[in-house]
């Protein structure tokens, strides 16, 4: 399978990926395929909640984005099944944003930070001390620039080394896992 770091190379591209990437349909079929694997249309509509109509529109729009991939090999007639592709994408820095980009980033981020808050709440009410699955960790430490660029290239090595961007790739016993991490200078 294809491995891919999605870096839209202008404002225009991350703007569309944005978009697409703020729909909350898109999202819960996005967060299915990682899951559970391969699907069609009349699956995922029956999971989700959905019409064939829908789930169809909503998984060209994603297709189009190259966030998800048709599968030749099992789809046939009008049926078309669908797998996730690996994503990684880092968003410029707002500042360098035209207004268009910028107000795309901001529906994605409020959509992103509403449901990490929910994650973060879940993970206190399911904290079962140091060896359970859900881990909250808090610290405040001293760092140069540099020395933070270099924490999160290894934070970044480390994600690669221990995780399975899909669910196909990991082993058995593995199960999805959110890791959110912020780094914000603090108050003196």
């Amino acid at each position: 399978m294809p491995k891919r770091v999605v870096e839209p190379a202008s404002s225009a591209e991350r703007t569309a990926l944005y978009r697409t990437l703020a729909h909350p349909l898109r999202g819960r079929i996005l967060q299915h395929l990682g899951a559970h694997g391969d699907a069609n249309s009349t699956t995922l509509a029956e999971l989700l909640g959905e019409s064939t109509g829908t789930t169809s529109y909503h998984l060209r729009k994603l297709a189009e984005s190259k966030l998800i991939e048709e599968i030749p090999e099992k789809s046939g007639g009008r049926e078309r099944w669908w797998r996730a592709l690996p994503f990684s994408h880092t968003m410029p820095d707002p500042a360098t944003m035209p207004p268009e980009e910028l107000d795309a980033a901001t529906r994605l981020a409020h959509l992103k930070i509403s449901a990490d808050i929910d994650r973060y709440i879940r993970a206190n009410k399911e904290w079962t001390g140091p060896d359970g699955w859900a881990q909250v960790q808090r610290h405040g430490t001293y760092m140069t620039h540099e020395e933070l660029h270099a924490f999160m290239d290894e934070y970044m090595a480390l994600l690669t080394k221990y995780g399975h961007p899909l669910r196909a790739d990991a082993p058995a016993d593995a199960r999805p896992v959110a890791i959110r991490l912020f780094t914000v200078p603090d108050e003196e």
